[in-house]
């Protein structure tokens, strides 16, 4: 997965503890655009990880939406990445492409969810005013 092209507005990492020390099995960035976030990630390593890997990118969403809000974030946007059941467990619903602000648009991955607080009361012709 390649780093977003603006900084990211705030990152998380998971860590499992091994006979080394804590080693990262999972990351997730988001970069923000006025109320915006688009997510890159979770990636999570399936690599002889203590956990479930849906498990620790749902942990890692969680903690991300909890940051979303204290940035006073209107919309969440992610790709879909195979984690379907992490995005419908936490709000998320598919939207079109054209929702997503411009200035988010053109990084990699095919399809779109979108998070408003956990509801999905909302419509894309409101989500296109705040673009």
């Amino acid at each position: 997965m390649p780093w977003p092209v603006a900084p990211p507005a705030l990152a998380w990492g998971a860590y499992a503890a091994g006979a080394r020390g804590e080693r990262l099995v999972g990351a997730l960035a988001g970069e923000q655009h006025r109320g915006d976030l688009l997510l890159h990630g979770p990636v999570v390593s399936s690599d002889d990880g203590p956990d479930d890997p849906l498990e620790i990118a749902a942990q890692l969403v969680a903690a991300t939406l909890d940051h979303a809000a204290a940035l006073d974030v209107t919309t969440v946007f992610a790709r879909p990445q195979g984690l379907d059941r992490v995005w419908v467990r936490f709000g998320f619903i598919p939207v079109p492409e054209g929702t997503l602000p411009a200035p988010l648009t053109g990084r990699a991955g095919v399809g779109l969810y979108a998070w408003r607080g956990g509801s999905a009361l909302w419509t894309l012709r409101e989500a296109a005013v705040h673009s």
